[in-house]
């Protein structure tokens, strides 16, 4: 594995290893040493969790990171390319982790310098990080991938997000239900992909008759950003609201999860039930992106 762009492009064995492997640094029965090791953040799109937890990770292993957030500041305001800042940032660092509202630019970086890049989301494209960090949730809280039942709610037409889970998941025998508003839909070529894998889905309106079913519901907020004329999100903006009326018949193992930032698509009530797992799902991502800095850098890992 020499990048992080597409889980198009990692293995059922290789998603299994950097689980296993974020379980072990978790657990501290491995230690990765990246002393000396530098991180290249850069976002020409906002973010937290992401940001934040890459940081975390590369610091809290021995590392460190240079950040770009506000292009305004850099060369690029003067006309530098895109190329000529990703082969001087390649000069510094020994990975880039690439934010872009452009889709395909991670796959650009990749072919454009000699250095490790990770893809921290393109436009609506792919976000592989957070599915893989997703999926080491998914282990956490049912103890397996294998045959589970999935609901992915709201926006599912621009959710990268959503689109790296549902290809990762693919791998694994799973039961999907879509719901989102009509225009908000799964791309048709992810469907088209889950009907070659023979993998069973459903694409509903309602999923208060679905719930009871399920072992993850996986919420996403409508995207603001992602629409031209804010009416059309003021539209549809709270098509769906979960809250703890909804949970009343839900089974034991079940959890909800999010990729965050929440608007209002759950209650704060949800917040203090057992099946709320989305605060626990992005502290799950420093591990999982150690694990994937880990990988791709090829900094030895020990027994302590």
């Amino acid at each position: 594995m020499k990048h992080m762009i597409s889980m198009r492009d990692v293995s059922q064995n290789e998603i299994l290893e950097l689980i296993s492997l974020a379980g072990k640094i978790e657990n501290k029965t491995v230690k990765a040493d990246l002393t000396g090791k530098i991180a290249a953040l850069l976002f020409y799109e906002p973010s937290t969790r992401t940001m934040f937890s890459f940081a975390a990770a590369m610091k809290r292993l021995g590392g460190d990171t240079l950040t770009m957030r506000d292009i305004s500041t850099t060369s690029i305001k003067k006309g530098e390319t895109f190329a000529d800042t990703l082969q001087t940032i390649a000069q510094y660092s020994d990975l880039i982790v690439l934010r872009s509202p452009i889709e395909g630019a991670a796959r650009y970086a990749s072919e454009t310098v000699d250095i490790p890049v990770v893809n921290a989301g393109d436009g609506a494209n792919q976000h592989p990080t957070q599915a893989l960090l997703d999926l080491y949730s998914i282990v956490k809280t049912q103890k397996k991938l294998d045959d589970l039942t999935i609901a992915v709610v709201g926006d599912l037409r621009f959710g990268r997000t959503v689109h790296s889970l549902v290809q990762a998941m693919s791998d694994f025998s799973p039961r999907f239900y879509f719901a989102s508003p009509s225009h908000l839909k799964m791309p048709q070529y992810i469907l088209d992909d889950l009907r070659k894998e023979n993998i069973e889905f459903d694409e509903v309106k309602e999923i208060d008759k679905i719930v009871s079913k399920l072992d993850i519901m996986y919420v996403t907020r409508i995207q603001k950003e992602r629409f031209a004329d804010p009416e059309d999100y003021e539209k549809i903006k709270d098509s769906y609201i979960i809250d703890k009326n909804l949970l009343s018949n839900v089974k034991s193992n079940f959890k909800i999860m999010h990729p965050l930032p929440r608007v209002n698509e759950i209650s704060t009530e949800v917040d203090s039930t057992p099946y709320a797992y989305y605060f626990q799902q992005a502290k799950n991502g420093v591990y999982m992106r150690q694990a994937i800095i880990t990988t791709l850098i090829g900094a030895r890992s020990r027994k302590r």
